[in-house]
């Protein structure tokens, strides 16, 4: 039975489908659950007119400030306390990254379940992750209604 199951998230109602089952999943086995934001590792914000108007540490807190607020409002909804952390990088490597930090006995990602070329061109998060994590993956694809 899993203890620690990792959801990351990256804003998408695709992404977010799978929020009840693991709520439901967390409460019944009494796991923590981690929610996890990945943003890309962002540069200085720059005007129209060539003048840095953030510099990329300012930028860098801005967007870890809006992902814990986006995660804690998802936490909320799951109904039990979570852990909120906000990562930036390769999302793949990143969410492998934090389920080995963390210690997590389940990743559990919704997919949208692309086929054909776009998913040859632009791959898909949920497959690398389930491919290369050395823990169980859950892959939840929501229904049409869904996504």
């Amino acid at each position: 039975m899993a203890k620690r199951i990792l959801l990351p998230l990256d804003r998408s109602d695709v992404a977010e489908a799978v929020v009840p089952l693991v709520g439901d999943l967390a409460r019944g086995a009494g796991a923590t659950v981690r929610l996890l934001h990945v943003a890309p590792i962002p540069g200085n914000v720059v005007s129209q007119e060539g003048r840095v108007v953030a510099l990329a540490d300012q930028e860098m807190e801005r967007l870890e400030t809006e992902g814990l607020e986006y995660l804690q409002a998802i936490g909320a909804r799951l109904g039990l306390a979570a852990e909120c952390v906000v990562r930036f990088g390769a999302d793949s490597e990143e969410i492998l990254r934090e389920a080995e930090a963390w210690g997590a006995d389940l990743v559990t990602m919704s997919t949208a379940g692309k086929s054909g070329l776009k998913r040859m061109v632009m791959g898909s998060v949920a497959e690398q992750v389930f491919r290369r994590a050395h823990v169980p993956v859950l892959l939840y694809h929501p229904g049409p209604a869904s996504g």
